[in-house]
């Protein structure tokens, strides 16, 4: 009798049984770690209250609402990204399952050291069916394209960043690569390279373009409705128009991705308020004004970030209700 092997891309499906001692301890193990990565995000949210306070008092309160709206829309955006790159990898798990792996599990940023949210969102991958390599492999892949989206958008804000920040010409060294590396046979040989070098299978199909322009295509818009959100601040105090769009949106792609290079610290601390007062004080506003609404930018990302990690986990327990 021959034996058929279950890929490790596929975690192999639950049986109704009573769970066993180990299977009980990882799900303690997973609801502490889930309470630790809260309280981190909670810790930094109530850190920076009192400033945040302060400069929302001075924001006419739809341009608050509808810049918080936009970072909202810009994460389901993003995870829409995620799940599309998820499913390619084996049996397509839906938005609403991807979105309680993937929310939830992001909240792990804002412990020190960006590590922890991918090992959540492993381990809440593999508690819902889905192997920890394919979870993991999205992921990567993923980041990977947003970070040529990053690229893309980061010449919109060229004059801004780059008049004060000379060294940040490396972005442009990088594009030319980063486009070459979207091509699907680059992508994948790539993605199969960084595998095999943490000691997992490689990819068992080639990524079409299809896949790779969903996921860039979410990216690009995930970071426009990041840029609108720093703009709706921006504009409720100013005026600086459409250009001043463009350049949020530029500026909140660099930031974005070089607070995910720095971590070391929680969800990039500090590293893209600089990009965010680089922009806001060259669309005319004073240094103080910048420094505020970039308080106000990590505040809002935290609570948008605990909206959406709670909804999804809501959803997803009111639909196996």
């Amino acid at each position: 009798m021959t034996t058929v092997e279950v890929p490790e891309w596929e975690a192999p499906a639950a049986k109704k049984q009573p769970k066993s001692t180990k299977a009980k301890l990882l799900d303690v193990a997973r609801w502490i770690a889930i309470i630790a990565v809260v309280a981190f995000a909670a810790n930094q949210l109530a850190s920076n209250w009192d400033e945040f306070w302060l400069t929302l008092k001075d924001i006419a309160w739809p341009s608050s609402v509808l810049s918080l709206v936009a970072l909202i829309v810009s994460i389901l955006v993003s995870t829409y990204g995620w799940q599309v790159m998820v499913d390619d990898l084996g049996k397509p798990i839906g938005y609403l399952r991807g979105a309680q792996i993937c929310l939830v599990g992001q909240l792990g940023k804002y412990v020190p050291g960006s590590v922890w949210a991918y090992l959540l969102q492993m381990e809440l991958g593999r508690k819902a069916g889905v192997a920890r390599a394919r979870v993991f492999t999205g992921s990567l892949v993923q980041f990977g394209v947003g970070i040529v989206a990053a690229l893309v958008l980061s010449i919109l804000a060229m004059p801004a960043v780059f008049s004060n920040s000379p060294n940040a010409l490396w972005l442009f060294v990088l594009l030319p690569a980063g486009l070459i590396a979207l091509h699907p046979k680059v992508l994948t040989w790539g993605t199969s390279l960084v595998l095999k070098t943490l000691r997992r299978p490689p990819l068992d199909h080639q990524l079409s373009w299809k896949t790779i322009g969903k996921v860039f295509g979410a990216a690009i818009l995930a970071f426009s409705f990041q840029g609108a959100h720093l703009w709706l601040l921006a504009n409720s105090v100013g005026a600086p128009g459409f250009t001043g769009l463009v350049l949020c949106v530029g500026a909140m792609a660099i930031a974005m991705t070089s607070g995910t290079f720095a971590f070391i610290l929680p969800s990039g601390a500090g590293v893209r308020e600089v990009v965010m007062v680089a922009v806001l004080t060259a669309s005319g506003l004073s240094v103080g004004q910048a420094t505020a609404f970039a308080v106000a930018s990590r505040v809002m990302f935290t609570v948008a970030d605990l909206i959406t990690a709670s909804g999804a986990a809501l959803a997803a327990r009111l639909r196996t209700a």
